[in-house]
């Protein structure tokens, strides 16, 4: 139900704007404004959806929760398509997302109202971890040995061999798109 109000106010909220503010300050005045702020909301979206994705991969590494990182940049991604949408309602909500203290609100408030019920980062750290995943992966168990035969080769041997061997040559001309 939410939704469809959104779906219907949010248009005749953008439309009393345009014409307000194009009464005020004429036609093309307030396109530029709507043009300016999609350059630079575009701009801005890009910088703080960089950060936001260094975030989420620290939080990663460092095996931290990711729910505050990725929130963030959901946000950042929901405040792109409002900037690239032509309006002012829409680009002051878009601009307020890309505010940090906003989101951050916007965050708290949304946490508060949603109950998680299970949240696991895994056992372990470090390459025992990627060990141990392999080995779900593969079924392996922990004792079992896995027999194998190999060969070295030479490096220098492998180059002469491949000097030897004429390359072949395409029987065809190139492309355009590839260049040979």
């Amino acid at each position: 139900m939410w939704l469809l109000i959104a779906f219907i106010a949010i248009p005749m909220i953008e439309i009393a704007l345009f014409i307000s503010v194009g009464g005020a300050i004429g036609l093309w005045p307030t396109l530029a404004i709507v043009l300016l702020t999609a350059i630079l909301g575009t701009h801005l979206v890009r910088s703080q959806g960089l950060a936001a994705i260094g975030n989420v991969q620290q939080s990663f590494n460092e095996l931290n929760d990711p729910t505050e990182p990725l929130a963030h940049g959901a946000m950042i991604l929901i405040a792109g398509v409002l900037l690239l949408t032509p309006g002012f309602f829409t680009d002051a909500v878009g601009f307020a997302l890309l505010t940090p203290p906003f989101r951050s609100a916007v965050f708290h408030y949304a946490r508060k109202r949603i109950k998680v019920q299970s949240f696991s980062m895994g056992g372990s750290t470090g390459a025992s971890f990627h060990a141990q995943s392999a080995k779900r992966r593969s079924g392996a168990q922990e004792n079992e040995v896995i027999d194998g035969e190999f060969t070295e080769v030479d490096p220098s041997t492998e180059f002469a061999a491949k000097q030897d061997n004429q390359v072949k040559k395409p029987t065809h001309s190139p492309s355009g798109w590839t260049k040979h």
